[in-house]
């Protein structure tokens, strides 16, 4: 099945990226752990999301580093930090339009999981592994300055990405609604915890976000109600 949707869906995905990747590899990248685990256990996403997010921190780093002569370590490192985010690269999924292109289980498939920041993060990290893996560094590299060009280019949408909470609170002030308003869901053993956040902006628009912290789940939701409160209305 893996093959059939990947060999009628990725030239899109291809195009987007610039860059060719292997076809077992592209395969892997997009394979989210539910769908692998419906299949018989086979392999994840998740080796090459590890090797991703080294590839990405260093493509960042470096790019900071050149472009930005007048910046100190801080400042630096709160960039980059914002730039390699869940957030951030959920932002970047969501411009290339990855979720479509996505293996999922039927339990991610019914609750929404081609749209959840977490799991499009970890496959944009994971296709940044792919394309080192395929084409080398520095094409790799390039593919990660091409992504993140769209949030250095658009203040708004970086400033969601550094700082999603405080974006949120800015439109919601503009819309004359009030504080946005979090409440916290945990689960999990204690050495695994996981937090479930939701945001609500008066009548507007309520969001979901989870994370291994109360922060991250707070940011992921601010992210999402975002996106929806900016998202150009249809038709």
């Amino acid at each position: 099945m893996a093959e059939q949707v990947t060999a009628v869906t990725t030239d899109g995905l291809i195009e987007a990226l610039g860059v060719d990747i292997d076809s077992e590899l592209l395969v892997l990248a997009l394979t989210h752990r539910s769908y692998a685990y419906e299949h018989g256990g086979i392999p994840n996403n998740e080796r090459l999301e590890f090797l991703g997010d080294s590839v990405l921190g260093r493509a960042v780093t470096a790019m900071l580093y050149r472009e930005h002569p007048d910046l100190d370590e801080g400042e630096l490192a709160k960039r980059r930090a914002g730039l390699v985010s869940t957030v951030a690269l959920a932002e970047i999924a969501r411009t290339i339009g990855l979720g479509r292109y996505l293996l999922l289980g039927k339990g991610e498939e019914l609750t929404g999981g081609r749209d959840k920041s977490s799991i499009l993060a970890d496959a944009t990290e994971a296709l940044i592994g792919a394309a080192y893996l395929s084409a080398g560094s520095e094409p790799a590299e390039a593919l990660v300055l091409r992504l993140v060009e769209p949030l250095l280019d658009s203040p708004e949408r970086l400033g969601a990405a550094l700082d999603p909470k405080t974006t949120l609170q800015e439109i919601a002030s503009r819309r004359g609604v009030g504080l946005p308003v979090y409440a916290i869901e945990a689960s999990g053993p204690d050495h695994a915890r996981r937090f479930t956040a939701t945001v609500t902006v008066g009548t507007l628009v309520t969001a979901t976000g989870s994370g291994t912290s109360k922060k991250q789940a707070e940011m992921v939701a601010a992210l999402e109600a975002c996106t929806a409160l900016t998202r150009p209305a249809k038709g």
